[in-house]
């Protein structure tokens, strides 16, 4: 009894120095890599898989992680699905695939690709928010879009 009063009013005086607040930082980034390994094992990227697979939502889930630029990612999730729903079979005339693109490629390719396709494009025409990154400039697509309805 003694002994427990000791250790209790150490362990009692070792707690009020100290915070006891969670790890947001390590575990936050552990967590978000853990979701990122599990999305991209379920997207199959690179294994040549059919688009019958796909969902809009992993095409979504797949540019919140590749943008990770929240402002970003609502404008080119807007714009892409306006312009074609997340079908990469959507095809109007020569445009072709979930960015509504005029290139044969994207009639060929899987909506993952034709989604870096897409983003490549944006950057190019409409600048980039971060070039390191590759975080395009989305929003102003997605702002030509509304005043001429294509970007």
């Amino acid at each position: 009894m003694i002994l427990n009063s000791v250790v209790g009013s150490r362990r009692s005086i070792w707690l009020k120095g100290q915070k006891c607040e969670p790890r947001r930082g390590r575990f936050a980034r552990c967590w978000l890599f853990g979701i990122t390994l599990c999305v991209f094992n379920t997207l199959s990227v690179d294994t040549g898989l059919s688009d019958l697979n796909y969902k809009p939502t992993h095409y979504k889930q797949y540019i919140l992680m590749t943008l990770n630029n929240m402002d970003q990612t609502h404008c080119l999730i807007d714009l892409y699905q306006r312009e074609s729903n997340f079908n990469p079979k959507a095809r109007n005339g020569s445009h072709y695939g979930i960015p509504q693109g005029r290139s044969k490629y994207l009639a060929t390719v899987n909506g993952i690709k034709q989604i870096e396709w897409g983003k490549k494009y944006i950057g190019n025409r409409y600048g980039w928010v971060d070039k390191t990154n590759n975080v395009p400039n989305a929003c102003a697509a997605w702002d030509h879009y509304l005043q001429k309805n294509w970007h």
